[in-house]
């Protein structure tokens, strides 16, 4: 605890109990009224600080760190506006269940409401986007004023943590002068040895969590539930804990159910047993004639709801029983029709229900497995022509998409923009033994701060990144790039530039409206220049014309690398691969 001035003794020993309850970054936007929490931060041994001078982009970064790491990161900015560019970010990690831990500065309470500057309501700012909102107040540095500081910071973290599910937690934080760490005799009237000093080598007061251990009735019941479904499929959305895979393989192998992966659930590429795994669902199910061959009478659902509208409809026309394994605590039922969520480790769950279930394999899945070859085939041989080799033209979206899942080495780290893109991985990234993993911005589907998220989550893991966005994407995020210049892991930043808003001439807005209104209000062309930008940075850019150079250019480090599509076209290699694989399948007996 510093006992410079009451200022610097109240947020130190509120960083003392953070750095002792685990939190180890921290990321600060500059700004004079959180001087006290800013300096204790950055001299805090334990929490690595990255400074980033704009909050949105700042907010997105310890978002993408949180993803990448599962553990808190702090966020710390001044009063005012700059609370409010945390919103979209805070929205994302509320509806992602990721832990950030807001710290906003605030005015003392006589000054606002009366016109002083750099002054807005900062109070509940965020809503019921946060686990947990505390006004902290402002505080003597005596000994009710420390312990109050340690109890919050104790309790804020847990809160972030989640008693069931993560989220983001708000303290606002008022300060009063002086701001700086300059001396102030006796102002620190503290006594009691626990409010000057905490516990050593832990928090005062420390959170055991929920026991997430599933219970004997969750294994035995459901456990014979699959045994006596007649068919079934496994659904695995995104969620981050590659220590499923191999759980959910046995569980798979012991019902004979089909595992339909989205590439966010870590189960597409990597070590483990895949064989059950089936990637080209998306495809498949677009087929009518087997999509009501393989209607199941269960499903079970790890993860969040993939993407896929095939599959979305699919299961609503299905009538199938859904049982949603959700340790989270929230409501990750966007069907309405699931029979149980079941708030248990998922892990634990799946390797429980394994064992119920025996060593008589069902056996495999055959109709899954049998379409999942003939569409991957027929995927490959249909995108043979659009790579941009031996001059055959543009690079066709999935063909990149399909590549991007084919090219990175283990411990490589994915993430992916909404919008088309994420649509793109989902339905061509195959699966694969590079033990890869694909993360994304999916809780509030926002293609706003993908370049920060991604490079907070590259900062964070230290693993060599590829974020993969459009130019709008690029757009809005464009300050992100700044936070590149104190990453030392490589960046590749893809961008695909097809001249606007790709996915809207899949939707029913691209036939409704004439052209003109069509490319005005969604089409949105904006003339974006990558190299510009690259260059705003001082970054490396590369334009890509042939996906043979893909391994070379992401060899090369940190950089832009664009590559030009066309929208029509697009529109017509999607219809064009539907097609083929609809063809193929109808050739399997």
């Amino acid at each position: 605890m510093d006992p410079t001035n009451a200022n610097t003794a109240l947020a130190s020993a509120f960083v003392e109990e953070l750095e002792r309850g685990g939190l180890r970054r921290a990321v600060v936007s500059p700004g004079s009224r959180s001087t006290p929490l800013a300096v204790a931060l950055w001299r805090a041994p334990g929490i690595a600080v990255e400074v980033i001078v704009d909050e949105r982009s700042a907010a997105f970064f310890a978002l993408g760190a949180a993803q990448a790491s599962g553990e808190p990161v702090a966020l710390l900015c001044t009063s005012g506006t700059a609370a409010a560019n945390y919103h979209p970010a805070v929205c994302e990690a509320d509806e992602s269940g990721l832990p950030l831990l807001v710290l906003t500065a605030d005015r003392p309470a006589e000054l606002r409401g009366i016109g002083a500057g750099q002054t807005i309501d900062q109070v509940k700012l965020f809503g019921e986007a946060v686990r947990w909102f505390c006004e902290v107040g402002n505080h003597d540095a005596d000994d009710d004023g420390l312990l109050h500081y340690r109890s919050v910071a104790c309790r804020a973290l847990a809160r972030a943590r989640g008693e069931v599910r993560p989220g983001p937690v708000h303290l606002n934080l008022p300060w009063r002068e002086p701001l700086a760490p300059v001396p102030v005799p006796g102002a620190v009237t503290a006594t009691d040895s626990l409010a000057l000093a905490g516990r050593e080598g832990r928090p005062l007061t420390a959170v055991t969590h929920v026991d997430e251990e599933p219970t004997e009735f969750e294994l035995d019941e459901i456990a014979a539930h699959i045994g006596d479904a007649i068919s079934g499929v496994i659904i695995a959305g995104r969620q981050v804990d590659a220590e499923l895979r191999e759980p959910l393989a046995h569980l798979a192998r012991a019902a004979g159910f089909p595992i339909l992966a989205d590439a966010t659930s870590q189960l597409r590429l990597g070590p483990h047993d895949r064989s059950l795994v089936v990637a080209g669902y998306d495809q498949l199910l677009r087929e009518e004639h087997f999509a009501r061959a393989v209607v199941p009478e269960l499903v079970l659902r790890f993860g969040e709801m993939p993407t896929s509208k095939p599959l979305r409809a699919w299961l609503a026309a299905s009538g199938a029983e859904e049982i949603v394994i959700d340790p989270g605590g929230g409501w990750n039922e966007p069907s309405r029709r699931a029979a149980a969520i079941v708030r248990a480790e998922p892990s634990a769950l799946a390797a429980g229900w394994a064992r119920r279930l025996g060593n008589e394999e069902r056996g495999e899945p055959a109709r899954w497995l049998e379409a999942e070859r003939a569409a991957q085939a027929v995927i490959n041989a249909t995108l043979a022509g659009s790579t941009g080799e031996a001059g055959e033209g543009r690079i066709s979206e999935p063909a990149l998409h399909r590549a991007l899942g084919r090219v990175h080495a283990d411990g490589d780290l994915v993430y992916t923009a909404s919008s088309m893109p994420i649509r793109d991985q989902e339905a061509f990234v195959a699966c694969g033994e590079a033990d890869v993993a694909f993360l994304c911005n999916r809780g509030a589907n926002g293609i706003d701060g993908l370049l920060s998220s991604g490079i907070g989550a590259a900062h964070a893991s230290g693993r060599p990144t590829t974020i993969v966005t459009g130019e709008l994407g690029l757009l809005h995020d464009l300050g992100g790039l700044a936070a590149l210049r104190d990453v030392s892991t490589p960046v590749r930043i893809v961008v695909i530039d097809n001249g606007g808003g790709g996915i809207f001439h899949f939707l029913p807005q691209h036939e409704a409206l004439e052209p003109d209104e069509f490319e005005a209000l969604f089409g949105t062309p904006r003339g974006i220049e990558a190299a510009r930008a690259a260059a705003l940075f001082d970054l490396p850019h590369l334009r890509l014309d042939s996906l043979a150079d893909l391994p070379a250019a992401l060899a090369a480090g940190t950089g832009l690398i664009e590559v030009r599509t066309d929208r029509t076209t697009n529109v017509a290699a999607h219809r064009d691969i539907t097609k083929a694989v609809a063809k193929a399948l109808s050739k399997l007996t």
